[in-house]
């Protein structure tokens, strides 16, 4: 049993915990880190006073100051937009219905309609085509001329209000590669040669002797799409594979994937996510990037 120990004179207390002889000063706060304590308090109280904090059932105190709550906020934003809306209301109603081919040469709405369609297409486009609309992989780049459905206005206007290949629109644009590995339309070997064939179409290294006996290949299936020289048809959204532009890669291992599985690319339809104004703005926008035709 240890000894109690007897505190002299000056010596700091303890709290009375003890474990394995080991005792807990008491020692008092720095009074730094007291007055800064009590500074928060007096801080907090002052606060509550001046500005809003303590919520309520449909809004929070308002202080002294007033300033407007989340709720009043939103109201006020609500309202600006609907002003804007407003006085752009004009304009938008003659952009829809001027002629789409005459819209950027128009001094008054060919900078309108660029300057709400760029916004339109940072707001709802970029996702997939890219910031500076270069597109991706399988998302294609709208800075160039090579369009799979054209990329005059009306055909821009077209593929934008109704989309590619998606459900939710009767029009929308249609049309589906087989996939001739998958369905054993095609064994390996022709598959193989019909690669050589499009890289030869293409330009790129090949094997000559293969790109033979795909040609064959190539004339039995793909032409009624890809035409017999291989230049593509916008009708049915078939690409050109005489080029060096490819939506999903144009290398020999990226067309024995596309040969073998297909490709099903789906874009929705903006008609019922944007106006009609909106929509006439975003294919200006896209047609004045440089590849619009």
């Amino acid at each position: 049993m240890c000894a109690k120990q007897v505190k002299k004179p000056g010596e700091v207390g303890t709290t009375g915990h003890e474990w394995d002889g080991i005792q807990e000063f008491d020692n008092p706060m720095p009074r730094w880190w007291l007055w800064t304590f009590y500074l928060t308090i007096i801080w907090a109280i002052g606060y509550s006073i001046y500005y809003p904090a303590w919520p309520m059932i449909s809004r929070a105190t308002q202080g002294i100051v007033g300033t407007e709550s989340a709720g009043d906020t939103r109201l006020a934003v609500s309202d600006e937009i609907k002003r804007y809306d407003e006085a752009n209301a004009p304009i938008k109603a003659k952009l829809t219905a001027a002629d789409l081919n005459a819209i950027a040469a128009d001094p008054e709405l060919g900078p309108y309609a660029k300057s709400a369609g760029s916004a339109v297409f940072k707001t709802w486009c970029a996702q997939c085509h890219g910031a500076g609309a270069a597109g991706n992989v399988g998302f294609p780049n709208l800075l160039d001329d090579d369009w799979l459905w054209g990329g005059d206005m009306e055909s821009i206007h077209t593929t934008i209000t109704h989309g590619i290949r998606n459900t939710d629109d009767a029009d929308a644009r249609y049309s589906q590669m087989p996939a001739f590995g998958t369905d054993g339309l095609l064994d390996a070997t022709q598959i193989g040669d019909v690669v050589e064939y499009v890289l030869q179409l293409s330009g790129q290294e090949h094997d000559a002797t293969r790109a033979a006996a795909g040609a064959t290949v190539f004339t039995d299936n793909c032409t009624a799409c890809h035409m017999e020289d291989g230049t593509g048809d916008r009708a049915q959204g078939a690409p050109n594979l005489t080029d060096a532009v490819w939506l999903f890669g144009g290398d020999r291992a990226a067309l024995t994937e596309t040969v073998t599985k297909a490709r099903f690319g789906v874009m929705p339809n903006w008609n019922t996510r944007l106006t009609e104004d909106e929509i006439r703005a975003v294919a200006v926008y896209v047609h004045s990037l440089g590849g619009g035709e």
